[in-house]
């Protein structure tokens, strides 16, 4: 998958262990209009499944893309209703 989105917010939550970065990515999605992406920075490698497990068995809400790079952990979260 492509990693160029139109990105509508940032969501930093480097440094935040489980469940924090779902939390947090719950509540800034909400926030959000539908068919925004959410971009969510995390540094747990558990985030890679804690969020895709999150957007699958979320309604509303799709996984994107997640990418791994220089110890940071890059989602891609797409707000879909």
């Amino acid at each position: 998958m492509s990693t160029e989105f139109d990105i509508a917010e940032t969501l930093d939550v480097k440094g935040a262990s489980c469940p924090m970065p779902v939390v947090k990515a719950k509540a800034a999605i909400d926030d959000l209009a539908a068919g925004d992406v959410l971009e969510v920075l995390a540094t747990d490698p558990g985030s890679v499944s804690d969020i895709d497990g999150w957007a699958a068995g979320t309604e509303g809400v799709e996984l994107l893309d997640q990418a791994e790079g220089d110890d940071v952990y890059t989602h891609y979260v797409r707000k879909t209703a």
